[in-house]
């Protein structure tokens, strides 16, 4: 297909025998400029399934070629420097991202914030070392400045960062994956009506007949920018009927694994069931009947908008806690941070002033700040990172 002469321009894909394939934009990224850092050429085709076909086909003949493998080129920009592992991570949630909320986390960390951060408390962390290193090679001679003051402070301001940054981690994960929201209540009070309200869609049965939900129902919803999974379970009481006990129970355990519940009431004050901070409590079948407090009706959309903003209110109130650590891993690499920080602080404390125990604490709180970023334990998580890519990227 010959070489680019220029670094993009319109230009017509010929086969070997000369044959016209496609008329392409291409463009050619010079060493270090490409999202890889290496030299690239992109050719960007009509689309078709013929087209990228016979392209893929004439290419695949050059015994020099072969097709990328699923995550290669952002593995390669990981090999070359051009992203660390946080950013790669990042990446990934970007591409799955269905929600406004996620697409905004995941810029933050495709951006390279959690490495600027990490950046950061490795610094500060180096600093105390040094300064313990000092003391260390000195121990014999006069040391004119006290730095135990200065290690204080730094390893104090670190560890509580990091905690921070811990916490939350378990909210991070909800905003990434998605919320769960249970509709609960007695039998016949318009759960599943209220759902397909919701949903903009008939996804559950609805019917006079009490005890017609059995089993759990789910839909996955966007509201104002949050992912949420928005539980139909069954209507809650005591039944004889054996399949709608089982699916009683599915739905009291489904509601309680939930992040938060809509509990809907009709002449009960309260529910009957376990109440949990975060719930919300709606009269149901606003239609039909006149009350205090929010009333809402599936058949008739009346109260929806503002049950809506409850729910995106409440869980909006939650995610603000999420910081930029959005996964177990990271989680668990903070958490060892924090632990070599409060040893090195404990030994900071004590009478006898452990220096050589303090230094080896801040060097395990190092290695685990580098582990975030990918400069240590890499290949251990790759694998699984790149196996959700699609092919090439």
């Amino acid at each position: 297909m010959g070489d680019v002469p220029v670094a993009r321009g319109l230009r017509a894909l010929r086969d070997r025998a000369g044959d016209l394939v496609d008329e392409a934009l291409v463009l050619r990224f010079a060493d270090g400029k490409s999202f890889t850092g290496e030299d690239v050429v992109e050719l960007h085709l009509h689309g078709s399934p013929a087209v990228v076909s016979a392209v893929l086909r004439i290419l695949g003949d050059d015994p020099a070629m072969r097709p990328a493998e699923a995550g290669e080129f952002t593995r390669r920009a990981l090999t070359n420097g051009r992203l660390d592992l946080a950013q790669v991570e990042g990446l990934a949630d970007l591409i799955d991202a269905e929600t406004e909320s996620q697409r905004r986390q995941a810029v933050r960390v495709f951006s390279g914030a959690l490495g600027e951060i990490a950046d950061s408390w490795r610094k500060r962390l180096i600093r105390a070392a040094a300064l313990l290193e000092a003391t260390i090679d000195f121990v014999d001679e006069d040391v004119p400045v006290d730095v135990v003051p200065e290690v204080r402070d730094l390893l104090q301001a670190v560890r509580s960062e990091m905690a921070r940054e811990a916490a939350g981690v378990r909210m991070a994960e909800r905003l990434r994956d998605g919320f769960e929201v249970a509709i609960v209540g007695a039998p016949n009070v318009g759960k599943s009506t209220l759902m397909n309200r919701l949903a903009r869609r008939d996804v559950a049965i609805t019917s006079e007949i009490a005890g017609t939900t059995r089993d759990v129902i789910e839909v996955r919803l966007d509201l104002d920018g949050i992912p949420v999974t928005l539980l139909d379970t069954a209507g809650l009481r005591d039944t004889d009927d054996l399949v709608e006990s089982l699916g009683v129970a599915r739905a009291r355990a489904r509601a309680e694994q939930a992040d938060m519940r809509v509990h809907m009431l009709l002449d009960a004050p309260v529910p009957s069931h376990d109440l949990a901070a975060g719930d919300i409590y709606v009269r149901a079948k606003a239609d039909t009947g006149a009350g205090g407090g929010l009333a809402v009706s599936g058949l008739s959309g009346m109260g929806v908008e503002a049950l809506i903003a409850l729910i995106s209110g409440e869980l909006g109130r939650r995610v603000a806690s999420v910081g930029l650590a959005m996964r177990e891993r990271h989680r668990v690499a903070l958490l060892r941070a924090v632990t070599s920080l409060d040893d090195a602080g404990a030994w900071l404390d004590a009478e006898d002033g452990m220096l050589d125990l303090i230094a080896e604490d801040l060097r395990t709180a190092i290695r685990a700040v580098d582990s975030l970023v990918g400069r240590v334990d890499v290949e251990q998580v790759l694998d699984e990172i790149f196996s959700s890519f699609c092919i090439g990227k």
